[in-house]
């Protein structure tokens, strides 16, 4: 673990429950985001298919990786294994915010990594959670069971805005958007901002 917090960027952690949509934001995101702006893939040990632009590694490849030093944060979920690669740590060195759709669960290891961290929490309704689970066709019925029954690993953590994703994916990525490029230098464990900053679909956490 890093002795000094990295900085000056900003570490934005885009969290939230398996279906909420955070993946499909962050690909939207990333085609309006400047170069000030990484949104770098993550490394999982699942087959390519529907849904993120990530990048599969065979459970093998992973270990290696992962002992080698190649990954900044990792973790695992859902039977699979996640990775960050390293190189997002030179971006934050470099001033740039760094987007990446974690695991509540690494949300401490991240407050202690980075000088600056923003959370931000995506939700949507339970009604329209489990249709996005349904129609995204990674899982069949009993995994999705699971994943709608999984408890938040992080309930009490507390985070710097919410946006609930009810509405178009344009919609919801410009609320990304418009958390990074408005949080620069905010650090772990500052008061909500306000919600006249983001505007309509994000909202200051409760």
């Amino acid at each position: 673990m890093t002795t000094q917090k990295i900085g000056p960027g900003v570490f934005v952690a885009v969290a939230g429950a398996s279906g909420v949509g955070k993946d499909a934001l962050i690909a939207e995101s990333r085609r309006h985001a400047g170069p000030d702006v990484s949104l770098p893939r993550r490394h999982i040990t699942r087959a390519p298919g529907p849904g993120e632009n990530h990048l599969p590694r065979s459970a093998r490849e992973f270990r290696i990786a992962s002992e080698a030093g190649h990954f900044a944060i990792e973790w695992n979920a859902h039977g699979l294994r996640y990775g960050i690669p390293v190189e997002i740590d030179d971006d934050i060195r470099g001033g740039r915010s760094v987007v990446v759709n974690v695991s509540r669960a690494v949300l401490g290891e991240l407050a202690a990594r980075y000088e600056h961290l923003v959370v931000v929490r995506v939700t949507v309704s339970e009604a329209v959670r489990a249709s996005r689970l349904r129609t995204r066709g990674r899982e069949d019925a009993d995994d999705i069971a699971r994943r709608l029954r999984r408890p938040d690993p992080a309930r009490d953590y507390a985070v710097d805005a919410e946006i609930r994703n009810d509405g178009t994916i344009a919609e919801g990525a410009a609320a990304l958007l418009r958390v990074i490029r408005t949080t620069p230098g905010r650090t772990s464990g500052s008061a909500a901002v306000s919600a006249s900053v983001y505007g309509s679909g994000a909202v200051p956490a409760r």
